[in-house]
């Protein structure tokens, strides 16, 4: 008689959460939703929280998550979408919450590390969860050179900017201009041009996620750029370097069948 083929184990059950942490964007819908969910569940501050629950869309999601990175903290973070298109988030359901925390699959997210040094000298640090891109400050073309783990890879590229992407940041912005859509389990990291026009046909490269990129922006008095890292805005730079950061990472929760490994294939399918 032959066995039955084994099944794949089902995935574990978290434990329903004593403690939830409520954030809400400064909406008047995020707002009105947070304040029905904190008098219904209570609410903690983030630090004693066992997840952090976020109300808004996809940029407040980006925010938290930053939060949490800067907090060092490891608490898990689910949103739930008082925004538009809630790529990382949840719809936004009400009862019986601690039960549908208590069913949710993980992601793991890593940020890309930015250095951005400016024409002053002065040197910033940034962490971005979605992506890291530069962008032309006046009508003229930005000009690049483009060097990864220490070796020039583009002389020059004429272009309004480029970007390097997460994996999950690469359905946003990256897959606006053009740039592929990498699974989480890729380890890849898409390097994406914006509107190039020499050379005029590179569509970008695919990275190992081990990649160090740096981007020295040529005649930067005549043609400045800024760095952008998700947020954080930095103008007038002379060099970009952009590296993921494996010894951070962010935990975001999904509904069952709805993962953001899941999404990220979806969006492949969609038209």
């Amino acid at each position: 008689m032959n066995a039955l083929p084994a099944q794949p184990p089902a995935h574990p059950a978290r434990a329903c959460p004593q403690r939830i942490a409520f954030m809400a964007a400064p909406t008047e819908g995020a707002r009105h939703e947070f304040d029905r969910l904190a008098h219904r569940y209570g609410n903690v501050h983030p630090g004693e929280a066992d997840i952090i629950v976020c109300l808004g869309g996809d940029g407040f999601m980006l925010e938290t998550l930053r939060v949490v990175l800067e907090m060092e903290l490891d608490t898990p973070v689910y949103g739930m979408n008082c925004g538009s298109v809630g790529f990382l988030m949840n719809p936004m359901l009400e009862d019986d919450l601690p039960a549908r925390l208590a069913t949710t699959q993980a992601a793991e997210l890593h940020p890309l590390r930015m250095k951005a040094v400016a024409t002053s000298g002065e040197v910033f640090h940034a962490l971005a969860l979605n992506d890291v891109f530069l962008f032309r400050q006046t009508r003229q073309a930005a000009k690049l050179r483009v060097d990864v783990d220490g070796m020039v890879r583009m002389p020059e590229l004429v272009c309004d900017g480029a970007l390097v992407s997460t994996p999950a940041g690469s359905t946003a912005y990256n897959l606006s201009a053009h740039g592929p859509i990498v699974p989480l389990s890729g380890n890849l990291l898409p390097l994406t041009p914006i509107c190039p026009f020499r050379p005029r046909r590179w569509r970008g490269a695919l990275l190992p996620s081990t990649a160090h990129v740096r981007f020295t922006i040529l005649e930067h008095e005549k043609r400045p750029v800024a760095a952008v890292a998700d947020s954080l805005e930095i103008r007038d730079v002379v060099s970009v370097d952009i590296k993921e950061d494996r010894t951070r990472h962010v935990t975001v929760l999904f509904d069952p069948g709805q993962t953001l490994s899941e999404r990220i294939i979806a969006e492949q399918f969609s038209a």
